[in-house]
């Protein structure tokens, strides 16, 4: 099962401010003990919206907004993507997370055997086969 953790965003990394070097250490074990584990598959700290582009659909419109953006809590400030056996097992390493304040979501991919065979869904595993994610 693949899991997405996502770190919410606060008011200082909607504010650009750099984490210190203290966090990086203890961001940098949790990381390696994922990788050690096997179980993570990819990482990333993502900058503020100050710096963000949103795509808005109405129809066949297209709107381009550009960051920031309002509602700090409904904001990405990062992101884990971990392959893991099960739910609780996903939960148990959001847990160890080095984290002290905040909240961090778990959210599961949908995977290929969710969905109903079909010849969209056979052409969707081809083009992820092609990725290199089967």
């Amino acid at each position: 099962m693949r899991f997405m953790m996502i770190v919410k965003a606060s008011k200082e990394s909607e504010a650009g401010v750099m984490p210190t070097n203290e966090i990086i250490s203890e961001m940098t074990k949790f990381n390696e003990q994922m990788v050690n584990a096997g179980v993570m598959l990819d990482g990333a700290g993502l900058q503020p919206t100050s710096k963000a582009i949103r795509i808005q659909f109405d129809g066949k419109k297209r709107s381009v907004v550009d960051g920031p953006f309002a509602e700090t809590k409904e904001l990405i400030a990062g992101y884990w993507i971990i392959k893991v056996k099960s739910r609780e097992e996903a939960i148990e390493w959001a847990k160890r997370s080095p984290f002290q304040e905040g909240h961090l979501e778990l959210r599961p991919y949908f995977e290929m055997e969710d969905f109903e065979p079909s010849e969209a869904i056979e052409e969707a595993k081809a083009l992820a086969q092609k990725m290199g994610k089967q």
